[in-house]
């Protein structure tokens, strides 16, 4: 397919009715890509970034055959070189981390032919005839191809998720099922240099995939009929093509990343919040709990805006998407995915026993958890309660990481711990303190109790992804010990000062990049008595295993404390239970 003109994505763009471009000095194409920003987010943004004009600007081009599972396109991405010479363009396909789906071709430079090495496998290297001097640019162009993976088995139920792809990988991030295609990751984009001038650290296979300098995109993505496009940004119109396919255009500003996903047969349901459109998109079958997902998104931004101030977008969507690996859902700037599997489970709490061996077993134990109440009923309950935990986790992560920047491989508890935390606070500002108390026992302090039950070790939890056991000790340390220092750090400073400091932290990396302990220095200077204190406490909970001490060694019955209609589990009961559960962990 050739390149067309460097002016095609915007030409086409202007074609949309009711779309032009503001009459100043800034570049049209970036124009376009401010109108994702609300409009008194566009100041902030230029303050912590500089000339918006300035930031990567990447054009995309996409063509979609989700019948031969078949994505080709074309990439120019213009660089503004500003701190030191540029000698060489890095450009990161994180799919091609777990194998090579995603091919590059045809490579210029500024219009010329152009090498292509691979220094690793989900990065690239194009070098320069030349360094490039800070204040000048460069442009590169390829054509790109990718074959999208069949999605894991099993993928759209709970017990299913969690047993594909062996607990880890992309989650199913770049895959396709018959009415639904994951593209993350299709787009190149370039990473982030550390001081020596290379790459940060790619995808390990345990936790998040990538994250990139805040950047401008134009895209134009072409989809059979019946099939539409979600991805980050402000939507630019759909045109019927000539063959009968329909070209989606967006543009999206300032953002750190840029997912493409493809689906047919999905409904959705919007909703609006201070200003920004909340769009949930589902499976048709799931509609009414993709309803009442978007009432919880549209609840925890209405909190966490009051408290953290606004979301910089215009546009906020929700996309059901058939994750696995375990995980629940995952965040790009604008836009976060749900795991269908919670879908289900929250319609039909039954579902989530599918697949499961030693299911007889475990229907025992519901029963004689349930007492005289319905276990199903009872679990039902606790997947609805997880499946509005999960949205609001996400929706904090539209902070942390993706408006207050931090490096996800190498320091992944600096955010997930944050998002973690916060989406507790959202149940204790929404249900109570009761409810709020009752989900860190069952969400928090259960992730670490179970993995030691299966036989996994405590250990510092600020390490890189690539320094964990398996994903049961990351999720345990990460998303269960290490939230809980937040939790210790509230204790000590009181409410006041620890909701100033998090505003505060929010505010001072607004659009940047923030480092291991710069919340803890917010706290300081929020209450400057408990300086010292504040940093042992994190250097104890994060650098430190004491996981055993501060949240108690494993005990089925301090686990659950009781059964699922609230009264104290027997004997007989906890020893099934702490027979029956390594094992299921296990399989």
């Amino acid at each position: 397919m050739p390149f067309p003109s460097r002016r095609w994505p915007l030409l086409a763009l202007l074609l949309v009715p009711g779309i032009a471009p503001a009459g100043d000095s800034v570049p049209p194409e970036v124009q376009f890509s401010l109108q994702h920003l609300k409009s008194e987010e566009r100041a902030r943004a230029a303050q912590a970034l500089g000339p918006l004009e300035d930031l990567p600007r990447y054009q995309v081009q996409l063509e979609v055959d989700p019948k031969a599972r078949l994505v080709k396109g074309r990439l120019r991405v213009e660089l503004f070189v500003r701190n030191r010479p540029l000698e060489a363009v890095h450009l990161r396909v994180t799919p091609n981390a777990f194998a090579s789906p995603v091919g590059l071709s045809d490579v210029k430079v500024n219009g010329q032919p152009a090498k292509l090495q691979r220094p690793e496998d989900s990065v690239y290297r194009v070098p320069l005839d030349s360094p490039v001097a800070p204040g000048g640019s460069v442009v590169v162009e390829l054509a790109l191809e990718a074959r999208v993976p069949k999605a894991a088995p099993g993928s759209t139920s709970l017990l299913g998720s969690l047993g594909s792809s062996g607990g880890g990988g992309d989650y199913g991030a770049f895959a396709a099922m018959d009415n639904f295609m994951s593209l993350v990751g299709v787009v190149p984009l370039v990473p982030p240099l550390d001081a020596s001038g290379n790459p940060w650290a790619g995808p390990s296979g345990v936790g998040d995939l990538a994250l990139y300098e805040p950047s401008n995109v134009l895209a134009n993505v072409i989809v059979p009929s019946g099939w539409k496009v979600h991805t980050t940004g402000v939507p630019l119109g759909e045109v019927p093509q000539k063959d009968g396919r329909i070209r989606f255009s967006f543009a999206a500003g300032a953002v750190r990343d840029f997912p493409v996903f493809a689906s047919r047969g999905y409904e959705s349901a919007t909703a609006t919040v201070n200003g920004v459109t909340v769009e949930s998109h589902f499976s048709a079958r799931d509609a009414e709990v993709g309803k009442r997902v978007l009432k919880y998104a549209s609840d925890a931004l209405s909190e966490l805006e009051r408290r953290l101030g606004p979301l910089p977008f215009k546009y906020f969507r929700i996309v059901e998407a058939p994750l696995s690996g375990g995980a629940g859902g995952m965040e790009f700037p604008g836009l976060i995915t749900v795991g269908t599997s919670l879908y289900r489970g929250a319609a039909n709490p039954n579902s989530a026993l599918e697949g499961l061996q030693g299911m007889e077993q475990m229907s025992q134990l519901l029963q004689a958890m349930g007492g005289d109440a319905a276990p199903l009923a009872q679990l039902g309950k606790t997947l609805e309660r997880t499946l509005e935990f999960t949205v609001a986790h996400e929706v904090a992560h539209q902070y942390f990481a993706g408006l207050v920047g931090s490096d996800p491989i190498n320091m992944p508890v600096v955010d997930e711990s944050l998002a973690q935390y916060t989406a507790l606070l959202y149940m204790e500002w929404k249900h109570g303190r009761a409810v709020a108390e009752k989900m860190r026992l069952e969400t928090l302090v259960s992730a670490y109790h179970l993995m030691r039950l299966s036989g996994g070790k405590d250990g510092p939890a600020d390490r890189p992804t690539t320094g964990f056991d398996d994903s049961m000790q990351y999720a345990a340390l990460v998303y269960g010990k290490a939230p809980l220092l937040h939790h210790a750090s509230r204790k000590l400073v009181g409410d006041e000062a620890f909701f100033k400091a998090l505003r505060a932290y929010v505010d001072a990396y607004r659009f940047r990049w923030t480092c291991g302990d710069c919340f803890t220095r917010e706290l300081a200077k929020a209450s400057p008595s408990h300086s010292g204190a504040l940093e042992r406490l994190r250097v104890r909970w994060w650098k430190e295993a004491y996981g055993d001490e501060d949240l108690g060694k494993p005990n089925m019955g301090a686990m659950l404390g009781a059964g699922l209609n609230g009264q104290e589990l027997d004997p007989e009961t906890l020893k099934l239970m702490e027979e029956l559960l390594p094992g299921l962990l296990k399989e």
